[in-house]
């Protein structure tokens, strides 16, 4: 228990760590200059410490090494760092003849070990194969040394392994800080990537829900206009000779009326946000399925289109195929009504088989030219839709001659066990 309470309590601290270490990285990527300055200012200030202080006297070789050279040599390894992370290579190559200076004269100033912070930003930041030329220019000072002021070959040997482990620490910190921010750049912009892609989706979605919203809509205006138009010239031409034939198209004109409103109704509340405690739309008014077909072929009737229906077999579809199949009949019959001219008839072959297969032809004995190709508008090209939804197979055009008139054929296949 004791141990748990300690985790929990470490965690706090661990957060506040990671969120300093969040606000410098942020502050160094806004003011890069101003962590360079702070950098180079404390490593030449330690420098000159050591100089000034004759620190750098515990480790020398030699003793007599000038001032003047032991302080321009304590700026040549501390200033260039200014230009580490741009330039690591050019700091390195500017370091060099600065750290054999030292090596030769054996001063031995300590400020030399700043070259593996350069090694550090060669790996992170330059191809791998530059510490191929970067570490015998780093060494060189060591063969200097051994040279020039070396004590027997166990010396030199040990002062050579020292500064190769050194260097390969450094390197190796570098590669993984490298690693990392690949790692994370990665991440970053795989997570934009699927950001990208998620709008994508969302933006294919509202073109497909505004493609469906579009087909219901023609439907309903479509068809509902031309049976309100149909039974307006029937109730104009009635009106002089029937005034009760033209009372009574003005009631079916009514009532189709407010069937499309409510249908339109019914569509535009799909798209509303429900309000918090208010059923679905959808709950209260379902949308149309073939035991409203005998509704639609009453409402062409009454537009002045006569209509045969011939039915096999039970209905048993699923409400989606019940929706495909009332909508191309609806369709087949508003653009009958609109292009067969007078005295055309309807006919529907409406057959149902296995497995929520159906087989669906409406006739016409109209003009056989239409204006309302598969190409104009969203009628013919609604209706593939909808029967590519469910893999079925829709034609449509002219009826072999001698026939005259108009055939649209729809077949939806059985339904695919789930």
């Amino acid at each position: 228990m004791e141990h748990l309470s300690e985790e929990k309590a470490a965690d706090p601290l661990t957060e506040h760590a990671q969120r300093l270490v969040r606000r410098v990285r942020a502050f160094d990527r806004r003011r890069p200059l101003v962590w360079d300055l702070l950098l180079t200012g404390f490593w030449m200030t330690a420098a000159l410490i050591d100089y000034s202080g004759g620190g750098w006297r515990s480790i020398a070789h030699n003793l007599d090494v000038p001032g003047p050279l032991l302080l321009a040599m304590s700026l040549g390894f501390t200033i260039p760092l200014l230009w580490r992370r741009k330039h690591p290579a050019a700091v390195l190559l500017a370091m060099v003849p600065v750290a054999l200076v030292n090596a030769w004269t054996g001063a031995i100033l300590q400020a030399a070990m700043l070259q593996l912070l350069v090694v550090f930003h060669i790996a992170l930041r330059l191809p791998l194969r530059a510490m191929c030329w970067a570490t015998p220019l780093v060494l060189a000072q060591v063969l200097v040394t051994g040279l020039r002021h070396g004590e027997g070959s166990a010396s030199w040997n040990q002062q050579l392994g020292s500064q190769l482990l050194s260097l390969g620490v450094a390197a190796l910190i570098g590669v993984t800080v490298r690693t990392r921010r690949n790692y994370t750049a990665a991440l970053e912009d795989r997570a934009r990537r699927l950001e990208t892609e998620r709008d994508q989706q969302a933006r294919i979605a509202a073109a497909a829900e505004r493609a469906r919203i579009a087909r219901e809509m023609h439907d309903i205006i479509g068809h509902n206009l031309s049976v309100i138009t149909g039974l307006a010239d029937g109730g104009r031409y009635a009106a002089a000779k029937s005034p009760e034939r033209a009372a009574q198209a003005l009631d079916a004109i009514g009532s189709t009326s407010r069937q499309a409103l409510g249908e339109l109704r019914r569509l535009l509340d799909v798209l509303r946000e429900d309000a918090p405690g208010r059923p679905h739309s959808a709950e209260l008014a379902p949308q149309p399925s073939l035991t409203d077909l005998a509704p639609l072929v009453d409402g062409v009737r009454r537009a002045g289109l006569p209509v045969r229906t011939t039915v096999h077999g039970r209905p048993d579809l699923p409400a989606g195929r019940q929706l495909a199949v009332y909508r191309v009949i609806q369709e087949a019959l508003t653009n009958t009504l609109k292009h067969a001219g007078p005295d055309a008839t309807a006919d529907i072959q409406l057959r149902y088989g296995e497995g929520g297969s159906v087989t669906l032809t409406v006739t016409d004995t109209g003009r056989a030219v239409r204006s309302g190709s598969p190409g104009d508008g969203r009628g013919l090209p609604g209706m593939r839709e909808r029967t590519a939804l469910y893999g079925g197979t829709l034609e449509a055009g002219p009826r072999p001659h001698p026939e005259r008139g108009w055939r649209v054929h729809l077949h939806l296949p059985e339904e695919t066990p789930q």
